[in-house]
């Protein structure tokens, strides 16, 4: 903590060791600002139990202690800096004139000293510990200082470095994923379907969140086949192809994978990020024997944000943090598709993958991927929405076409070139040589959407 100023006096010792502050009096260089919503019974005192808040993700507990002193507090107690109640009442018993509700909802805006060093378990710990376990309370926000950030490699690749890998420079890029999602190895002719998707033109393979390193399906052996099979397909069409392979799997387990897929010629890598946990992602993002880029996938997420009233905002999970740990590109669910997300999560959750961070201009930005239930007909929307520097996630809508896995493909990169030209898929598809995407809005029609692009 900086030197007292010397004009201070008792009384703003005094203040400065209770658990609020101004937000002029917070040094943002020195705490991280994490903003909540939350819905406390109308008798109960906001100020009150915000500061006890404050009290139990720094200094204290639920009774005062002996050795929790004053000058404790002023260094190192989390602060209320913000609190705003929603309606905004003026005065007292005006709730009585809307429906004299039970519960009044809150925005809380809290400050925390950096007692612990720029890691993921502290940080969880102390933004959103004991108190994610005492009532309706969300995390939606988490703004971090330079000091922090700076310790965070971020995206090794990022978007741009994928794209220098593809040699795709404008371009969205086609990923596709294997269905069925589960299959033994012996009995499924996966390598010629990753094939066909390839030399359709998908320009990345990717395994499904369900199937990583089992002995019916083990990893060595699929990495052979598909890398083989890529290969011939990268010849035929004069493109690369990036094949994700899953290693999924216990922390120690995942990096000997990670180790061992590069060996077996593995030019990218998958991880349910989430589900293994920021800091294993951020461990294997930072190894410097890595040297593919690494997709994550977004499997666990809902279980964390889809209380309304609960949890973390899906933003933050999917996005910010997720780019923290070094994701190149993330996989987040897409609100035309089959996923059940609204359209500002999906908006905001890409928004923060590719913003540019000030604080912190070595985080480099990670590729949204929206997925979920992705068809043709879908493209100039997504592209509408989110922008071309993007990689589409595609699946059962490439490996369902009637024509089979080659047209799907070329179906979604007809799409693709109709929406790069500003030409709706409907108009594209009466072309001639749009043959495969006219079948596939046969098969699957364009929905009617109203998102707005970001």
């Amino acid at each position: 903590m900086s030197k007292l100023p010397e004009e201070f006096d008792k009384f703003d010792l005094d203040r400065l060791s209770r658990p609020n502050a101004l937000p002029e009096d917070i040094d943002y260089e020195t705490h991280i600002i994490a903003t909540y919503i939350a819905k406390l019974h109308r008798k109960m005192d906001a100020f009150y139990m915000t500061q006890s808040l404050c009290i139990e993700q720094s200094t204290g507990t639920f009774v005062a202690v002996p050795a929790e002193t004053p000058e404790t507090r002023r260094k190192h107690v989390a602060k209320v800096i913000g609190l705003w109640s929603v309606p905004d009442y003026e005065y007292e018993g005006v709730e009585d004139f809307f429906d004299n509700p039970k519960y009044r909802d809150w925005i809380v805006q809290v400050a925390y000293p950096l007692n612990f060093r720029p890691q993921f378990p502290m940080l969880f710990t102390t933004i959103f510990g004991n108190i994610s376990m005492g009532g309706p309370l969300k995390m939606v926000d988490v703004r971090f200082p330079k000091a922090f950030l700076k310790e965070f490699k971020g995206p090794k690749f990022g978007d741009i470095g994928i794209r220098k890998i593809l040699g795709v420079p404008e371009r969205p890029l086609l990923n596709n994923m294997i269905k069925p999602c589960v299959y033994t190895l012996s009995e499924t002719p996966a390598a010629e379907l990753a094939y066909q998707a390839a030399v359709g033109g998908c320009d990345v393979i990717k395994d499904d969140e369900l199937i990583a390193d089992v002995d019916f399906n083990p990893l060595t052996e699929r990495l052979t086949k598909f890398m083989e099979a890529l290969d011939r397909a990268d010849e035929e069409k004069g493109e690369k192809t990036l094949y994700t392979v899953n290693i999924t799997d216990r922390v120690d387990r995942m990096f000997e994978l990670a180790d061992i897929a590069q060996e077996h010629g593995a030019n990218a890598l998958m991880v349910n990020h989430i589900s293994v946990g920021y800091s294993a992602m951020r461990k294997l993002a930072e190894d410097p024997s890595v040297k593919v880029p690494i997709l994550g996938h977004m499997d666990f997420a809902g279980a964390i944000y889809q209380d309304p009233w609960g949890g973390v905002s899906s933003p933050l999970i999917l996005g910010k943090f997720g780019r923290l740990a070094g994701c190149d590109t993330i996989v987040h669910p897409a609100p035309y598709g089959k996923a059940p997300t609204s359209k500002d999560k999906f908006l905001e959750t890409a928004r923060q993958m590719v913003m540019p961070m000030r604080n912190a201009p070595h985080i480099k930005r990670t590729m949204p991927m929206p997925s979920g239930g992705i068809t043709q007909g879908l493209v100039e929307k997504i592209v509408e929405d989110l922008g071309p520097n993007i990689m589409i996630g595609s699946g059962g809508a490439i490996h369902a076409h009637p024509e089979g896995p080659i047209a799907g493909a070329r179906a979604f990169r007809q799409a693709i070139d109709a929406a790069m030209q500003g030409i709706s898929v409907k108009q594209y598809a009466k072309q001639e040589e749009a043959h495969e995407l006219g079948v596939s809005l046969n098969l699957f029609p364009p929905k009617k959407t109203e998102f707005t692009s970001v």
